[in-house]
C-alpha cells in the first residue's frame, strides 16, 4: 500500500550568526516529529534551511570586509553543521539565496503585481534620518520627531505593497471553520483578536534602501522584502513553478502538514503566508504550531553578558542525546521553558543515568549473573507482572496520543513511565533474592524477560527522539527496533535470546561543580579570544548625572503596580515605539514606549513589567499613552524592561 504524504517544515534561520540552543530546539522538535511519523508509516519530507537576504546581513558583511554571499555562505555552513551535529534527519535544507528559490521569488512577485494585488505606492512625510521614519505633520512633536526629538525634513520613497485587506475576510473565514489550523489555540487567538479583527494594514513587500535582496526584475532598483521571500520557500523548496510546471514533488507534499515555527513569528506565517497562498490560488498548510521559547536561566541570552548557550558546547559536555533529551523534555507546549548548566546536569543525573542507564545496566548484569545472559520465557506468572505489561501498553497508546496533539514533552514523559516502572518492578521481585532459591528459576528467567521485553519496548519508542541511545540499548540486550503496532503487544521478544555480557554505561553521572568549572574554563577561553570585549564586560558599572534631591512626599505621589502585557503592536511609520495593552489589577491601560530596537511587539505579549500608572496621560506619535513601562539603560543605549524577580499577580503595588 502506498504510504500517505506527510510535508513538515521548520521556520528557515537568519544567517546574521551561530544559532543558540533556543534557535537549535526547533530543529530538534521538528526531527522527533518526522521519526515519529515516519514509524507511523507516513512517507515524511522534512525541509528546514536558511534566511539570507536583507540590511542586517548586508551591513554585518560590510563590518566583517566580505561580500553578503560569502557571509551567509559561511553562517548557513555553520547552522547545517549544527543541524547535522544533532542528528536530524531532514530531507531537503534550502538556501534563499538558491537560484531556484529566487527565480520562483521573481516570478510570484511579478505575478501578483499583474493580477493587482501588489501596488507601487511610496511612503510620504517627514523623515527623520536617525529613526530611518516618516512621519506626517500632526504626530510631530513640537515640530520635531516623536521619537529621537531631532530635526525632521519632507522626504519619500517608493516601495511596492500588498493589499493585505484584500484576503482578510477569507482568512478569517478559514481560521474559523479549520480550528485545527492554528495551534496553541492561544496564538490563534492572539491573531484573531489583535490583528485581523481590527483590520489588516497593506504590507510593505519591497525595499530600496539596501541591495542585498532579490531584484525586482521589472523595476531593478526595488528588491523583494523579506517575509515574500522567505515565506516562500516552503513551496519552492518542493518544485513549485509560478508558470504552471511545478514538480511531481509539489504536487505530492502540497499543502504542509505542518509548519513548525517559533511563536515570534507566528503573524507572519498565521495571516502573510496564507493571504500569499491564496493570492497564488494554493490550498492553506493544514496546520501551523508556534511554539514557545527555550530561556536561559538568568535571562534573555546574550553575547555581552556571556550567557549564551550553544548546541555544540552542550553536546561536548553531555552528549547529543541527552541534550536532545533535555531539550525536548523540559519545553512546556504553550509556555516558555528554561534552560541552565545546572539544570541539564540535574535531568542528565536523575532521569537518563538514574532512571535508564541504571535501569538496562542492572538488568543486563543481572541476567549475565543469574542466567548466563540467556532470556527465557517460562510464563512463571505472578499478579505484579500484570500490572508491568498494563502500565507498558498504556504507555505506547498514550505516547501516540500525545504526538498526536504535537505534545512532545508530554509524550517523552509516557516513554520514561515504562523505565521507572520496569525499575519498580525489580523492587518488587527482588531477582537476586530469587536466585538464591533454585526452586524459582523459572520465576527468576520469567522476571528477566519481562524487564527486557519492557527495556525493547520502551527503546523501541525512545528511536524518534533519542536515536542513538535507542540503537544502543537494543544492541545491549540483542533486541529487534519494534514497529507502533508490534507495540501494542507484550511478549515478542524471542526467547532464548542471550544479551551482551558487557553492558556499557548509556549515560554517567555527572558532578555539578567540574561541569560549571569547564564552563567557565570555555568562556575564558572565548573571552582570551576578545580581549577587548572581555575588558568592557568587566566594567559593568556606570555613573549617570545626579538629579535633585526629593522628600518622601514627592516620591509617594508616584503609583507603581505590575502590569501584564496583554497585546502589543508596532506604531505605524515609527521606529522606535511599540504600543501595548497592559492589564494592570481589572483595568487595562494603553502604554506606548521607544523601546522597539530593543523588544519585538510578539516577545512582549505575556511579560509581566513594572508601570508607573498615575502618570498624565500624553499622546506620543498621535497615539494616547496612559502611563510608563520602568526600563534600565546602560551607556550604550541598550535597554531592559524591569520585571518582578518573582511572580506577582497584575496589579500588585511596587513599593
Amino acid at each position: 500500500m502506498e504510504k500517505k504524504p506527510y510535508y513538515l517544515t521548520t521556520a528557515i534561520a537568519y544567517t546574521s550568526g551561530k544559532p543558540h540552543i533556543g534557535s537549535t530546539y526547533e530543529i530538534i522538535l521538528a526531527d522527533s516529529i518526522a521519526r515519529y511519523k515516519r514509524e507511523q508509516g507516513y512517507d515524511v519530507f522534512f525541509q528546514t534551511g536558511t534566511d539570507e537576504h536583507g540590511q542586517k546581513i548586508e551591513l554585518k558583511a560590510a563590518e566583517a570586509g566580505i561580500t553578503p554571499k560569502e557571509f551567509v555562505d559561511n553562517v548557513a555552513g555553520t547552522i547545517k553543521n549544527i543541524w547535522d551535529l544533532m542528528d536530524t534527519s531532514y530531507d531537503k535544507f534550502i538556501r534563499t539565496t538558491d537560484a531556484s528559490h529566487e527565480k520562483q521569488i521573481q516570478k510570484i512577485f511579478k505575478k501578483f503585481y499583474e493580477q493587482g494585488d501588489i501596488y507601487k505606492g511610496y511612503y510620504e512625510g517627514l523623515y527623520c534620518t536617525p529613526c530611518e521614519s516618516f512621519f506626517t505633520e500632526s504626530q510631530l512633536v513640537d515640530g520635531k520627531c516623536p521619537d529621537c526629538g531631532r530635526e525632521v525634513q519632507p522626504a519619500k520613497e517608493e516601495a511596492y505593497f500588498f493589499k493585505m485587506s484584500k484576503y482578510a475576510d477569507r482568512l478569517i473565514e478559514h481560521i474559523n471553520t479549520h480550528p485545527e489550523f492554528i495551534q496553541p489555540v492561544s496564538r490563534k487567538n492572539e491573531m484573531m483578536n489583535n490583528f485581523l479583527l481590527p483590520g489588516l494594514q497593506d504590507l510593505c513587500v519591497s525595499r530600496t534602501s539596501f541591495k542585498w535582496g532579490i531584484p525586482v526584475d521589472f523595476d531593478e532598483k526595488h528588491v523583494v522584502y523579506v517575509w515574500l521571500d522567505a515565506l516562500s520557500n516552503y513551496i519552492t523548496g518542493i518544485g513549485f513553478d509560478c508558470d504552471g510546471e511545478s514538480s511531481e514533488q509539489f504536487k505530492k507534499y502540497w499543502p504542509a502538514d505542518l509548519h513548525l515555527i517559533g511563536k515570534d513569528i507566528i503573524r507572519f506565517h498565521t495571516i502573510y503566508w496564507p493571504i500569499f497562498l491564496m493570492a497564488l490560488g494554493l490550498p492553506l498548510p493544514k496546520q501551523i504550531f508556534g511554539h514557545p521559547w527555550l530561556l536561559q536561566g538568568d535571562g534573555k541570552m546574550s553575547k555581552s553578558k556571556g550567557n549564551v548557550i550553544y548546541a555544540d558546547d552542550l553536546v561536548e559536555l553531555f552528549g547529543v542525546d541527552a541534550v536532545r533529551y533535555f531539550v525536548l523534555h523540559e519545553m512546556p507546549f504553550d509556555n516558555d521553558g528554561v534552560i541552565t548548566w545546572e539544570l541539564v546536569t540535574e535531568r542528565v543525573n536523575s532521569d537518563l543515568a538514574n532512571v535508564l542507564g541504571n535501569l538496562v545496566n542492572r538488568t543486563i548484569s543481572m541476567a549475565n549473573k543469574y542466567s548466563g545472559g540467556v532470556i527465557t520465557n517460562t510464563g512463571a506468572e505472578e499478579e505484579v507482572d500484570a500490572d508491568l505489561k498494563a502500565v507498558i501498553l498504556e504507555a505506547v497508546k498514550r505516547v501516540d496520543e500525545k504526538m498526536e496533539n504535537l505534545r512532545v514533552a508530554d509524550a517523552i514523559t509516557e516513554i520514561f513511565s515504562i523505565f521507572k516502572r520496569c525499575n519498580k518492578y525489580i523492587d518488587e521481585t527482588m531477582p537476586w533474592a530469587l536466585a538464591k532459591d533454585e526452586s524459582k528459576k523459572a520465576r527468576l528467567d520469567t522476571v528477566l524477560y519481562n524487564l527486557v521485553e519492557g527495556i525493547t519496548i520502551g527503546a523501541s519508542l525512545l528511536e524518534s527522539f533519542m536515536p542513538s541511545t535507542s540503537k544502543s540499548i537494543l544492541e545491549q540486550v540483542n533486541g529487534k527496533k519494534r514497529s507502533l503496532e508490534q507495540m501494542n503487544s507484550f511478549g515478542l521478544y524471542e526467547s532464548g535470546t542471550r544479551v551482551t555480557d558487557k553492558p556499557q554505561i548509556l549515560f554517567a553521572r555527572l558532578d555539578v561543580n567540574e561541569v560549571l568549572e569547564k564552563v567557565e574554563a570555555k568562556r575564558a577561553a572565548m573571552a582570551a579570544d576578545a580581549p577587548q570585549e572581555e575588558a568592557k564586560e568587566e566594567e559593568n558599572v556606570m555613573d549617570i548625572e545626579a538629579k535633585p534631591e526629593i522628600t518622601y512626599d514627592d516620591f509617594a505621589k508616584l503609583q507603581f503596580q505590575v502590569g501584564e502585557i496583554i497585546a502589543c503592536e508596532e506604531v505605524k511609520k515609527s521606529k522606535k515605539l511599540l504600543c501595548s495593552q497592559v492589564k494592570i489589577g481589572s483595568q487595562v491601560k494603553q502604554i506606548v514606549s521607544g523601546i522597539k530596537a530593543h523588544y519585538s511587539a510578539e516577545e512582549m505579549v505575556g511579560k509581566k513589567v513594572m508601570v508607573v500608572v498615575n502618570l498624565k496621560p500624553a499622546k506620543l506619535a498621535g497615539i494616547l499613552s496612559e502611563g510608563m513601562l520602568l526600563c534600565a539603560e546602560d551607556a550604550e543605549g541598550n535597554l531592559s524592561l524591569m520585571v518582578p524577580e518573582k511572580e506577582m499577580p497584575s496589579g500588585a503595588e511596587i513599593c
